[in-house]
């Protein structure tokens, strides 16, 4: 029997077991089979490794989409958690190559996927609280979010899950240095059965601005 005689639904099952390149390298093959690799109900679970994978046609973003996750492990995500005004000009030319990769990414996801249930993120250090908030107003049946080591999220972010997380029960905002104790506290109090973790986020040294030319010096002179 050739693969192109069985019949959608075993050809449904046969493409789950597959990752993404090798689902799309089948799709190539025929009109038949690419027609399934479009199919919304192949694509519930989407896992990234890397910023690259979002640039990628080997998947599909649909209102099928449950869950979402972009876990970034390299050592470029050390220099992306830089503050901005900190970064060498060489830095700055490396995080310029995917700086809005994740935020355009969850834009379209805003727009594509308004079913989503669990979203992680780590190792995202340019994703912003805007695009954060946004996906929380879109995705009103999001369920858990989960991030980790993502330096722009500060407490708009917490304040977006009390107005607009209502269906929300997990929240992870694990080494997340702009967050505060007081921005957690406030949440813990606004919403009490929410499962909040934070560790070492209200710990860690926030941003700061770069002090003025002189700032010290003046601190210093008697008045």
């Amino acid at each position: 029997m050739h693969l192109t005689q069985l019949n959608r639904e075993c050809l449904l099952h046969l493409f789950s077991f597959l990752d993404k390149d090798s689902r799309k390298n089948l799709a190539r093959t025929c009109p038949q089979l690419q027609d399934v690799f479009e199919d919304p109900t192949l694509w519930p679970l989407l896992h990234f490794h890397s910023l690259v994978e979002l640039k990628k046609d080997n998947f599909l973003l649909s209102p099928a989409l449950r869950s979402l996750s972009i876990c970034w492990y390299s050592s470029r995500v050390q220099v992306c958690s830089i503050e901005d005004w900190l970064k060498s000009a060489f830095q700055r030319t490396i995080c310029s190559r995917h700086e809005s990769l994740v935020n355009d990414f969850l834009f379209q996801v805003c727009d594509r996927c308004p079913n989503l249930e669990s979203v992680t993120l780590s190792g995202c250090g340019h994703v912003t609280d805007d695009c954060l908030v946004r996906l929380l107003r879109c995705c009103q049946h999001l369920r858990a979010l989960r991030l980790e080591n993502c330096a722009r999220v500060t407490n708009r972010t917490l304040a977006a899950v009390a107005t607009h997380g209502r269906a929300l029960q997990t929240l992870h905002v694990d080494f997340c240095r702009n967050v505060s104790a007081a921005g957690l506290l406030r949440l813990s109090a606004a919403c009490p059965r929410l499962a909040l973790r934070a560790e070492h986020s209200a710990t860690m040294i926030p941003d700061q601005l770069p002090r003025a030319p002189g700032t010290a010096l003046r601190k210093l002179l008697p008045r």
